[in-house]
């Protein structure tokens, strides 16, 4: 199932209607054919409904027990605002609105966050769930609420309504340093049992998979987008705010400035690469950006080539729920198994910790290849 879904308001043959964006996914598509008379739009390449009254709340129910992220696009302005599914009204957990004195600290909070630039998606996931927190206790002055509180919301809410465990963990952070900071008060969630993180592995692609997707566009600029990302390791948003500048075809490496965790990294540009950029330049000859939209100067719009891979996954017959990110594992695992350097291939993706890039060496077949099945002797 997949994890995360985005809605967007739109008029398409003149009908108002809502578009659900996510990744290729029969069980996901089943639901919006057969829950909620959805239809498929070749041309968006997205299942759409018809708008009606909350229809937003509509579509969270659906996904309600899958634990789904659910995200309201702001056509109008161009962001991307999470409405966390926990945050819908349904029957049993519907919560109050936040109090006066609640909504003004929260504030000062989201504030404080943009201050210390902390990244925007942790500002609204903290900012969601601390305001779900404090809707719960709206009853409470913020000053009375201690640790028994934090435990029974815990208890009688995050557990009893089987949300995720990331999410527990996502409120506890976000209740803790709300109180450290705006009500100089100290929780201690160490309490509260921490739920275990599920240990997945990375989903990776074959090189002869990643060749059928990297040679399926026709259009020069969407071919370059995805080779970038594999050939780099890139993550979909480094890739979008690159500048001209950051391309340094003579030192033969890719300037990636204030990626996650506010870091700047370099990566090694492939002269094979370099041949495909300076085509593209060419051909396109953008202005501010790498790679702009249709507007000269703007930056190429995430969900457009979220498409572009779609497309080229289709065509190239994969029938895989293929994402961007795959695209980096894979890029990160071939390293790994052509020889290179756990340090070096830690170093290129920009991870804090070596144990974050350690688990590659999970998914490479490198060595268990090497190893014979007893199967293989009866």
């Amino acid at each position: 199932m997949i994890k995360e879904l985005t809605i967007e308001h739109l008029r398409h043959h003149d009908q108002q209607r809502v578009f659900l964006r996510f990744e290729n996914d029969g069980e996901a598509s089943a639901l919006v054919r057969n829950q909620l008379n959805g239809k498929w739009s070749a041309t968006q390449c997205a299942w759409h409904i018809p708008y009606e009254e909350k229809v937003f709340e509509k579509v969270c129910e659906v996904f309600y027990k899958y634990q789904v992220r659910v995200f309201m696009k702001n056509t109008y302005e161009g962001k991307q605002e999470p409405v966390r599914k926990e945050s819908v009204s349904r029957p049993g957990i519907a919560l109050p609105d936040l109090s006066e004195e609640a909504r003004l600290k929260v504030g000062e909070f989201n504030t404080w966050l943009k201050w210390r630039r902390y990244s925007d998606n942790t500002i609204n996931s903290y900012t969601e769930a601390l305001k779900l927190f404090l809707r719960f206790y709206h009853h409470k002055a913020l000053s009375d609420i201690n640790n028994e509180d934090l435990i029974r919301y815990n208890t009688d809410y995050i557990l009893a309504n089987k949300f995720s465990a990331s999410f527990q963990n996502q409120v506890i952070n976000a209740v803790k340093l709300f109180f450290k900071i705006i009500e100089f008060k100290t929780l201690h969630p160490e309490l509260i049992y921490r739920p275990k993180s599920p240990k997945l592995l990375p989903n990776v692609l074959s090189k002869e998979e990643v060749k059928q997707i990297l040679d399926s566009p026709r259009n020069l600029k969407h071919k370059a987008m995805l080779s970038l990302i594999y050939s780099c390791g890139l993550r979909c948003g480094e890739l979008l705010r690159l500048n001209l500048q950051d391309v340094d075809s003579k030192r033969g490496v890719l300037i990636i400035k204030q990626s996650k965790g506010r870091k700047d990294r370099i990566a090694p540009l492939s002269q094979k690469i370099v041949a495909l950029l300076r085509d593209y330049y060419v051909a396109f000859k953008p202005g501010r950006y790498l790679f702009e939209g249709q507007q000269k100067g703007m930056m190429y719009d995430e969900r457009s080539l979220q498409n572009v891979l779609k497309q080229a996954i289709k065509k190239a017959g994969i029938y895989k729920p293929v994402s961007l990110h795959w695209l980096r594992h894979s890029y990160a695992t071939h390293l790994l198994e052509n020889g290179t350097d756990l340090r070096y291939i830690q170093e290129i993706l920009g991870h804090s910790s070596s144990k974050t890039t350690e688990i590659y060496t999970h998914v490479s077949t490198k060595s268990i290849q090497n190893v014979t099945s007893p199967f293989d002797y009866l």
